[in-house]
């Protein structure tokens, strides 16, 4: 009797250890599930960025994160020193029949300015340089035709800098930063800073907005 209760015992231990044991999670492409499909940007601060396009038609889901670094779970004031090598960035989950990966490169640099290097407007440092990070090769090539499509055409008086760079270490911004606009409308960065850029945005892509 006291070997199974002891048996028992050493069952719910390793039991309990096995369910309390924490798996890193890693995202991958959402193709096979509801048709759905990742884009992760950076182009400065993850805060303005978050709110343009949670705003698009087809986008289900915009997170603020952190990506292209070498170190393990940062935190924001890490990130803010510019020697993580992570980028502000904004992880896009979108349904590609509502709207393609280029409309949303379309969007992507329409609204931050891809020739200033490690700079976003006041933001200056290798945590706000503009980056696509792809997670296939046709994503890559899209970015770089489109790239290539706006030189072309001079629509930017100074060369593009924008990466191009295959997803690695994305994490998860803090749950303050997520929805940070809608949820500090009246502080004074995202009412002088972000506000201005979401008009001029609304304007521009009035035909590509959720109702």
């Amino acid at each position: 009797m006291k070997k199974l209760v002891l048996f028992l015992l050493l069952f719910a231990l390793m039991a309990f250890n096995l369910i309390d044991k924490k798996v890193p999670m890693k995202k991958v492409p959402l193709k096979e599930q509801n048709n759905l499909e990742y884009a992760t940007f950076g182009g400065g601060c993850f805060w303005c960025t978050e709110a343009i396009f949670s705003e698009l038609k087809g986008v289900k889901n915009v997170e603020s994160g952190y990506a292209g670094g070498t170190t393990k779970n940062p935190t924001y004031r890490q990130v803010c020193t510019g020697n993580t090598g992570h980028a502000e960035v904004i992880h896009i989950t979108y349904n590609p029949k509502e709207i393609s990966y280029e409309e949303l490169l379309d969007v992507f640099f329409a609204t931050h300015n891809p020739t200033t290097l490690n700079r976003q407007g006041a933001d200056v440092g290798t945590q706000y340089r503009s980056v696509i990070f792809y997670y296939n090769q046709s994503q890559k090539q899209k970015a770089l035709d489109f790239i290539k499509a706006l030189e072309r055409e001079k629509v930017f008086d100074d060369k593009i800098v924008t990466e191009v760079t295959p997803i690695k270490n994305y994490y998860k911004a803090e749950d303050y930063h997520q929805d940070y606009f809608n949820n500090n409308k009246s502080q004074g960065y995202c009412s002088l800073v972000i506000n201005p850029k979401l008009i001029k945005f609304r304007k521009k892509f009035k035909d590509k907005l959720k109702k």
